[in-house]
C-alpha cells in the first residue's frame, strides 16, 4: 500500500513511500494529484533523510543504557565507562538488551543510520533488525559520542527507487533542526519499520 509522508513545514519534501522503498519524492500537492488511492500521514515540523550517528560501536558495545525496570538502582540515563564495562563483564549476556535499548533511543533521536565497525554480533543484530543503514564513519567526528551530536550529520537525499529511510522532527526548519539536535524528533522510518520517541 502506498503511504504518502508530507510535514507540514516542508511540504515541498513529501515521500510516496511503498513499503521499504520510496516510489516518489516532490512537492505534496503533486504527489497526492498523481496518487489519489495513497495513505496520507501527516507530520509536524519537517521531513528530512534522517540522520547518520558515526559512533556506533561507543553506543552500542560501550555503553550501558538501563531498561526501565532498573531505574531504581541504575537511573534511566546511558552509562558508559568503566562502569558500563562492569556491568557487561559481571553479565554479558545484558549487552545485547542494552545494545537493542540504545538503537531504540537513536531511532528516538532521529536515526535511520550509524556508522563505526560494530565488533560483537548481538550489536550487529539489533542494528539490523531495526532496519538501520550502515555507513561509514567520517573523517571529522561532530565531537563525543552522543545520542544526539550537534552538529548533525544529515543524510544525502532521498532518491526514488531507494530505501525509505527518513526522519521528521518538529522545528520550523533545518536551521532549528542543527541549533536544537535530534532530541526534537517525532519519527523515524527505517527498513520498512516506523519508530516513534519513548515506544
Amino acid at each position: 500500500m502506498l503511504t504518502l509522508h508530507v510535514a507540514e513545514q516542508s511540504p515541498e519534501a513529501a515521500v510516496l513511500v511503498d513499503g521499504a522503498s520510496v516510489a516518489a519524492v516532490g512537492r505534496y500537492e503533486e504527489l497526492a494529484a498523481a496518487h489519489p488511492r495513497a495513505r496520507i500521514r501527516r507530520w509536524p515540523g519537517i521531513l528530512t533523510p534522517g540522520l547518520l550517528n558515526p559512533y556506533g560501536p561507543e553506543l552500542l558495545e560501550a555503553t550501558y543504557h538501563p531498561d526501565p525496570r532498573e531505574a531504581d538502582a541504575l537511573g534511566t540515563e546511558p552509562i558508559g565507562g568503566e562502569r558500563a564495562r562492569e556491568i557487561f563483564r559481571a553479565d554479558p549476556a545484558r549487552l545485547g538488551a542494552s545494545a537493542r535499548r540504545g538503537v531504540q533511543r537513536m531511532l528516538a533521536h532521529g536515526t535511520v543510520a550509524v556508522a563505526g565497525e560494530l565488533r560483537s554480533r548481538v550489536a550487529v543484530d539489533a542494528v539490523r533488525r531495526a532496519g538501520l543503514a550502515v555507513g561509514q564513519r567520517p573523517d571529522r567526528l561532530p565531537g563525543p559520542a552522543a545520542l544526539s551530536p550537534t552538529p548533525l550529520i544529515l543524510l544525502p537525499g532521498l532518491v526514488p527507487g531507494g530505501p525509505a529511510r527518513f526522519a521528521v522532527f518538529d522545528v520550523a526548519d533545518r536551521a532549528e533542526l542543527v541549533r536544537g539536535g535530534g532530541g526534537a524528533s517525532v519519527a523515524a522510518r527505517c527498513g520498512g519499520r516506523q519508530g516513534f520517541p519513548g515506544r
